[in-house]
């Protein structure tokens, strides 16, 4: 049953196109080990006996990029254990109001401190990505932080109200120049660009439709922004018939868990 607070993030989402729960649905062990996790992953240590999807980062790699890795959970078990939380499914079921939540993907994201624009995450819409779903599935992300997120962290941005602008095929998660990329962004009639920075402490989840406008910024305070972005499906989303690498997992319980329902 939803109660009130639920009830208002629901509210939040349909309005604003995403919804914040600053207040941890993981236990303080979970979120240290699976902070652990992506130390682990990023020193090539994977405690599952094997390595995560290609990445555009891999162990090795210069250090004071962003660091984006894909499937994580395929590498770590806390990591698994924390992408597959019932908690997590049941928060996104009631703030999207679906009846099943599946995960179909998830990144680890690791944002080194410095003021260099090679961290920079560019303004974009998640269905530029996800070619992999037929038109109008229901898709959405968990975003989890793994570490204090402040204002002058490089946080994520979303922009209010922007999942109701349709799909604007433009963006570049890559891009490194945000006032380039929304000067190229052609709004609606009577659209208002308005960022909202998402703050978090660790363990904070913020969750957000397939088409709400998100970006960030490089990160200036002393120590790494950590996180996880977690892709989810409802019942509402339906993978395209051609084999697709952001698919072909969808049977394994490990890699694309069903975090509540059932398919």
């Amino acid at each position: 049953m939803m109660t009130s607070s639920t009830s208002q993030l629901a509210a939040a989402y349909a309005r604003d196109g995403f919804a914040l729960v600053k207040d941890s649905v993981f236990s303080d062990d979970l979120l240290r080990r699976a902070r652990a996790g992506m130390d682990m992953i990023r020193a090539g240590d994977y405690d599952t006996g094997e390595p995560p999807s290609g990445s555009p980062w891999n162990p090795g790699d210069d250090p004071t990029l962003l660091c984006k890795i894909e499937l994580p959970q395929k590498a770590n078990l806390a990591i698994r254990e924390l992408v597959s939380h019932p908690a997590l499914g049941a928060l996104t079921a009631e703030m999207v109001g679906c009846e099943m939540v599946q995960v179909w993907w998830a990144q680890l994201l690791y944002k080194p401190p410095g003021p260099d624009k090679k961290t920079v995450i560019g303004w974009h819409q998640d269905w530029s990505y996800t070619g992999s779903w037929e038109e109008g599935s229901e898709i959405f992300t968990a975003w989890i932080a793994l570490s204090d997120v402040t204002a002058d962290a490089g946080p994520m941005q979303f922009i209010t109200g922007s999942h109701k602008w349709g799909f604007l095929k433009s963006g570049d998660f890559f891009g490194k120049d945000n006032a380039a990329l929304r000067a190229g962004f052609e709004l609606p009639e009577g659209a208002v660009w308005q960022a909202f920075p998402v703050l978090l402490p660790m363990g904070g989840v913020s969750v957000h439709d397939r088409l709400t406008l998100h970006g960030s910024e490089p990160n200036l305070s002393d120590g790494p922004r950590c996180s996880l972005a977690i892709h989810m499906r409802s019942e509402k989303a339906m993978p395209k018939a051609s084999e697709s690498d952001l698919t072909r997992h969808l049977d394994n319980p490990d890699y694309n868990p069903v975090i509540f329902g059932a398919r």
